[in-house]
């Protein structure tokens, strides 16, 4: 039976609910929110004259916390214009608008009876087949669908979604024991394509895969943290980016899930799952009881394990219980590390450390190894899943068993015999039977060891993904130190950046015009992306400051107009050009987006023109795109200096959206060319579609723009006063000034006398020069050596 969903239920409208409803209103569908009646007038609309009968009072409840939800930082809803698609209510008046929906989705507190109330209401206005799930980190599904119409038992299930919502990409899908198989497969599929999520079916077992995992994982740490009388400093540097978890590692993280969160979790770990060999490990630590009653809870009682005190941030001493000034932990293992750029290569060395960073990671790893194996078959019968779970949930760059293979596998369980751990018998027999890896790749795609079996298994639903890190090397076509060209098959290559942080440097623009120059001349098209964390976070401003610092402006002109030639040749090309950025794109990542035949943009991308923010303006054709935009924009009786006004204010801003939908105000992305996807791991493969599509359907070289309109003294008037003024104010530096007059300049085509017609390459002469002569100025070099050093901007 096909399904299609086009309305949806949330019932219980807290953190978890608003950002439930607010995700499902980014993806396009309309939203019915739903929560209880307040129990008492307040003094507000007692002055107001309001009594329990008015809406206002009927739907405060639901209202407040939507709205809550909606100021939150960062914002669970893509666009603030995406709210409309909420509809609030309340469930003693509007419950029965649950009839014309087609999933129901309950997310009130966790107490198996407050949640069976709750479904018994639903039933009475449920259309038969509508989706029924419920929103649990926890309570058994069995015990939820018990005394249920046979329809709701068939149609029921789990689908616990990983607070933010919109953030984490865990979607798991916990059947009863009456769900039809369809439902599954549907939710599942629905989780991918739609939701942009990471869809696992796990098993009805005790916190399901991803909190199992999870807290195990910090429960262990718990423990281990005092047997080896480390500090919370100690374990977060250790747990953090180091090994491809988050920056907020273990103790940042639980201050921000909520102490009082996780004890709840762990509580019931150690109630319901008896049989766990590690059952003691769940047992909360005397230091986290003391927390507990001091109400120390983290982030949401003001404290936890790190305190804010005026400017400062102060940790707690795990021993005295008393919070003292931050100590900066070092460790000579890491050191090792710092050469090595990606996490999964760094796990072979780390384990070798001598010191305590070593032994911590021989400790922690051989415990997490040996536990996830006897995981399998009881919480999930494939191994993978647990791997995607504690990626998409906890943000794991790798999973433990994508870990366990880094390490060696045999080495591993070498690991758990000097701590007194095993494996489960199955990783044994797995070795005995020729597999020495949990993992393979062949021929692009992605197998895993299959227990029942004893043979690899492809992972399903690779066919609609392509994972680049499968095909790097049996697909590349050409390389240097900065870039890698892929063959993505059909006639379409694919470019991705190698360098750090994907900056784009000599060997990048050397790639980009290599890759334009093999697609022209034997394939059909061209893709710009990758699978990085980020797209790019901009040029490589370590090479300008070294340029600038050594006065060689010959070079460094050079160097600029190559930057610009390399983005005006991914504009006028004879291949189409997409480009499909993610995360970070800023700077000469946003310059390239803008100049690509269309942009497939993750839903999930931050892009801006931030230049000034180290005291040039955009100088790789951003400047100039921006003046052709503007006059793009214009249409007969606008006042043009108000448009110009818009785009000047977002390159002088720095305007960075805060998801690819924000792009399109800000007029970096534009509508009917450039379009979004939601689950970025579809990302590569829908670019390759669009591509390909360009291409068949006769893609021809655009012709360079002779037409763009500037307006010249009558812009750089209103320009220069309006900055003048800012600075009079001291909204701005005097530093800020100069560089948005250079901005003005460009944007204004020069002092000419009136309003004309000039080329791209006339405005990108002017870009060029204002760049350039900013790279001569004191203030501009401080800025960007401090971005070297702290990575953040500096107002001088």
């Amino acid at each position: 039976m096909k399904r299609i969903i086009k309305k949806v239920a949330v019932i219980g409208s807290g953190i978890m609910g608003s950002g439930i409803a607010c995700h499902f209103a980014n993806i396009g569908l309309d939203v019915l929110l739903l929560d209880i009646l307040p129990r008492e007038l307040t003094e507000a609309e007692q002055k107001k004259g309001l009594t329990m009968e008015s809406k206002a009072v009927r739907n405060r409840v639901v209202n407040e916390h939507l709205a809550t939800a909606l100021k939150s930082n960062p914002s669970p809803i893509y666009h603030q214009k995406f709210a409309q698609r909420i509809t609030t209510g309340n469930t003693t008046d509007d419950l029965k608008k649950i009839s014309d929906v087609d999933w129901i989705i309950e997310v009130v507190v966790e107490r198996l009876d407050i949640k069976q109330q709750v479904f018994t209401e639903i039933e009475k206005f449920r259309k038969p087949g509508t989706l029924i799930t419920s929103n649990t980190s926890g309570i058994p599904i069995h015990f939820m669908s018990e005394g249920r119409s046979e329809d709701f038992q068939k149609h029921f299930c789990g689908t616990h979604f990983f607070n933010p919502a919109r953030y984490l990409k865990l979607f798991e899908i916990i059947p009863g024991p009456e769900t039809l198989p369809e439902v599954v497969d549907f939710l599942s599929n629905y989780g991918e394509q739609f939701l942009g999520k990471t869809s696992v079916v796990a098993k009805d077992t005790p916190a399901f895969i991803g909190n199992r995992i999870g807290i195990y994982g910090i429960q262990s740490l718990f423990h281990l943290v005092k047997e080896m009388d480390l500090t919370v400093e100690e374990v977060d540097k250790l747990t953090g980016p180091v090994i491809g978890r988050p920056k907020s590692a273990t103790f940042r993280t639980v201050d921000v899930v909520g102490l009082d969160t996780l004890a709840h979790v762990a509580n019931g770990i150690y109630e319901n799952a008896n049989e766990d060999e590690a059952h003691d490990l769940f047992l909360l630590p005397p230091f986290v009881n003391s927390m507990l009653e001091n109400k120390w809870l983290g982030s949401k009682s003001g404290q936890g394990f790190y305190k804010k005190e005026g400017k400062e941030i102060r940790t707690l001493d795990l021993n005295t219980l008393e919070y003292r000034d931050a100590k900066k932990a070092n460790f000579a293992t890491l050191e090792l590390t710092k050469t090595i750029d990606k996490p999964i290569d760094r796990f072979k060395v780390l384990i070798k450390g001598t010191d305590k960073a070593g032994e911590f990671y021989r400790k922690s790893f051989s415990g997490l190894f040996a536990y996830v194996s006897n995981r399998v078959p009881e919480i999930t019968d494939e191994l993978y899943k647990i791997d995607d779970a504690m990626k998409a949930g906890f943000g794991w760059e790798n999973g433990p068993f994508e870990i366990w293979d880094a390490v060696g596998v045999e080495k591993g369980i070498e690991l758990m015999k000097d701590t007194n751990q095993k494996p489960a018998q199955w990783v044994l027999d797995m070795l005995e039977s020729g597999n020495k890896t949990f993992y393979t790749v062949k021929e692009g795609a992605t197998y895993y060891y299959d227990i029942e079996s004893k043979t690899q298994k492809k992972v399903p639903g690779q066919d609609s993904f392509i994972i680049l890190n499968n095909i790097r090397e049996s697909k590349k076509v050409w390389s240097n130190s900065g870039a890698i060209i892929e063959d993505l098959g059909d006639g379409i290559l694919n470019l991705e950046f190698q360098s750090k942080m994907n900056t784009i440097g000599g060997d990048v623009l050397q790639a980009i015009n290599k890759a334009i120059d093999l697609a022209e001349k034997e394939y059909s098209g061209l893709v710009i992306g990758n699978q990085a964390a980020n797209f790019s976070v901009g040029a490589n401003i370590g090479m300008i400051f070294m340029m600038a610092v050594e006065q060689d402006y010959d070079e460094l002109n050079m160097a600029i107009k190559m930057f610009q030639d390399t983005m005006m040749r991914v504009r006028y090309s004879g291949i189409p050009v997409v480009v499909a950025p993610h995360g970070m794109t800023l700077g000469g990542g946003c310059e390239m987006s803008m100049h690509a035949d269309k942009v497939v943009a993750a839903a999930e991308t931050y892009i801006g023109l931030v230049e000034f923010g180290v005291g040039v303006i955009p100088g790789g054709g951003g400047s100039k795109e921006m003046a052709l935009r503007a006059s793009d924009m214009i249409k007969k009786n606008d006042v043009e200096l108000n448009i110009l006004q818009e785009y000047f204010l977002t390159v002088a801003m720095a305007k960075v959206s805060t998801s690819a939908y924000e792009a399109f105000d800000t007029g970096i992305l534009q509508h009917g060319k450039d379009i979004v996807v939601v689950n970025k791991d579809r990302q590569i493969a829908e670019a390759k579609k669009h591509a390909l599509i360009m291409a068949e359907a006769g893609y021809t070289q655009p012709i360079r723009r002779k037409d763009v309109r500037v307006l010249g003294k009558q812009a750089l008037g209103m320009f220069l006063v309006g900055t003048d003024s800012m600075q009079v104010g001291n909204y701005i530096s005097e530093h800020d000034k100069k560089i948005a007059n250079k901005l003005a300049y460009v944007m204004a085509g020069g002092d000419l006398s009136e309003p004309t017609l000039v080329t791209e390459q006339y405005l990108l002469d002017l870009e060029r020069e204002a760049f350039l002569s900013l790279t001569t100025e004191k203030k501009t070099l401080e800025r960007i050596q401090h971005m070297l050093k702290t990575g953040k901007p500096l107002r001088n």
